[in-house]
């Protein structure tokens, strides 16, 4: 690639570096849909312009959140072709949230069932043990 082909953009490896991102990460974000194709020089080499790290770093972001592919799809408009509405994206973000409360709630459940098998443990190097047992239903 010469200088002035790279001076007009970011390669795939830049882009990862730019956003932290693994460049096949970048490639199945491509594949899905999720970042357009960037533009090929002359000499096949692809070139991301501002606009794709600054996408990248959106789905980051979102995925960072917890939010699906599909919401991350909603979220650019890319379902319907739309730019999504405020109300849109705050239905989105209530569901999702609603989603993460939950697990959340799960998790602290599984929490003190964990603590309070591990208090009745001993331990010791015997062959009872009580979080076994709790595990297999007894």
């Amino acid at each position: 690639m010469t200088d002035h082909e790279r001076e007009s953009g970011l390669t795939r490896g830049d882009l990862a570096r730019a956003t932290g991102c693994n460049i096949e990460t970048i490639r199945y974000y491509e594949k899905t849909g999720l970042l357009p194709d960037p533009p090929r020089t002359n000499a096949g080499y692809r070139i991301y312009a501002t606009a794709h790290a600054t996408r990248l770093r959106f789905i980051l972001r979102a995925r960072e959140l917890g939010f699906s592919m599909e919401n991350i799809r909603g979220l650019l408009g890319l379902e319907d072709g739309a730019a999504p509405t405020c109300a849109d994206v705050k239905e989105r973000t209530e569901r999702h949230l609603a989603d993460v409360r939950a697990k959340i709630a799960d998790l602290r459940r599984i929490e003190s069932v964990l603590a309070a098998t591990a208090s009745r443990c001993s331990g010791a190097e015997v062959p009872n043990c009580p979080v076994l047992d709790a595990i297999s239903g007894n």
